[in-house]
């Protein structure tokens, strides 16, 4: 949206009732609510809220905008121009007019932007773009390397984003010696606007590259090796500086962001940065003592020890081959049989007949 010189009258953020320093969660909810207050049919025949209405959507539309807000606040900042100009500012006294300096730039390259004139296409920093990435269990565990497609702008492999055919360089432009702008008067100021002869950007291309038509950048499949760190998971976002879409005018590239999606595991589960197995043991093996054997994540298998007298959910600690960070817990699942034998059931009787324990005497009942 370019900017409106109406933005020095009105007061976007006294229209819709918020402080300058609101957040874009609280703009929006103070426009809905104002929106459904004022809208036509809800007032049927009311001009008044009619026109209400249309000023806080006009004012939604600047300042709910993030890129247009920042435009609309560095316009209230500067305010309008009046005579002696801007506080701050110094007159350079010019043949034919005077030039504006604020707080180290020139009003005349802020004027030409605000109102029509456009500005010089300084160097912008690329879009930042977002892939997927499929993960197994235990490449999450263990950290892995792993490679992306990204689809999007990048540079032009053939010119190496410099637009220009192979064995030429873009050569600065004579008619605005490089800066991107050019100046003209208009009445007591010295405006700019961007270069027609270059397009603003300083520079010429006379022979431009054939893969890219000049632009310095392509659209095309990038694939990109990514570092997976040990103990990422499910859902975390993993950034890669420098490597989203190209960057503008020699701006520097976005970043790469990798929402990592983990495969569930048939047996092992996450538990922070750890690893649990849920192991089953009989009634005599945790009663007393054995060594159990368990497989671990690496497609091994280890020999752990029960100790006599565990119960359900005793937790034992594994170290996890292949990680520093995290460890395997073995939780302890003692199974109840569900049918029994006539000797079993003789032989659980003499147990019950020799116990002497009542495991409910606390409950004092």
């Amino acid at each position: 949206m370019e900017a409106q010189r109406e933005w020095l009258e009105k007061d976007y953020y006294k229209i819709l009732g918020v402080d300058e320093s609101a957040s874009e969660v609280e703009i929006t909810k103070a426009y809905r609510k104002l929106a459904k207050k004022l809208h036509p049919d809800a007032n049927p025949g009311d001009t008044s809220a009619e026109d209400q209405f249309k000023e806080v959507s006009a004012a939604y539309d600047v300042i709910g905008n993030e890129a247009t807000r920042q435009s609309y606040d560095e316009v209230r900042r500067l305010g309008p121009i009046g005579a002696g100009g801007f506080p701050g500012g110094g007159f350079s006294g010019q043949t034919g007019g005077f030039r504006v300096n604020f707080n180290g730039q020139e009003i005349s390259d802020l004027l030409g932007g605000m109102f029509g004139g456009g500005r010089s296409r300084r160097p912008h920093r690329g879009d930042d773009l977002e892939t997927e990435l499929n993960l197994d269990f235990a490449a999450a565990v263990f950290g892995t390397t792993a490679t992306v497609t990204v689809y999007g702008d990048a540079s032009c492999e053939s010119c190496g984003g410099s637009g220009a055919a192979k064995g030429t360089k873009p050569v600065k432009c004579s008619e605005c010696a490089g800066s991107g702008m050019v100046e003209e008067s208009q009445g007591h100021f010295l405006l700019s606007r961007p270069c027609g002869s270059c397009g603003g950007r300083g520079h010429r291309i006379k022979k431009p590259c054939s893969d890219c038509g000049g632009r310095g950048g392509r659209q095309r499949a990038r694939e990109i090796t990514a570092r997976i760190p040990a103990g990422v998971s499910n859902g975390q976002r993993i950034r890669l500086k420098r490597k989203g879409a190209l960057g503008e005018n020699g701006g520097p590239p976005g970043d790469l962001y990798v929402l990592v999606r983990v495969r569930p595991h048939e047996l092992f589960k996450r538990e922070g940065k750890n690893v649990t197995l849920a192991v089953p043991v009989t009634f005599a093996e945790a009663a007393l003592g054995a060594d159990v054997k368990v497989p671990t994540l690496n497609g091994g298998a280890v020999t752990i020890r029960i100790p006599a007298g565990t119960s359900t959910g005793k937790r034992l600690k594994v170290s996890l081959n292949g990680s520093k960070s995290s460890d395997l817990i073995i939780v302890v699942d003692v199974e109840v049989p569900n049918a029994l034998t006539d000797a079993q059931k003789q032989a659980v009787q003499a147990y019950a007949d020799a116990t002497q324990i009542n495991p409910r005497a606390h409950l004092n009942v």
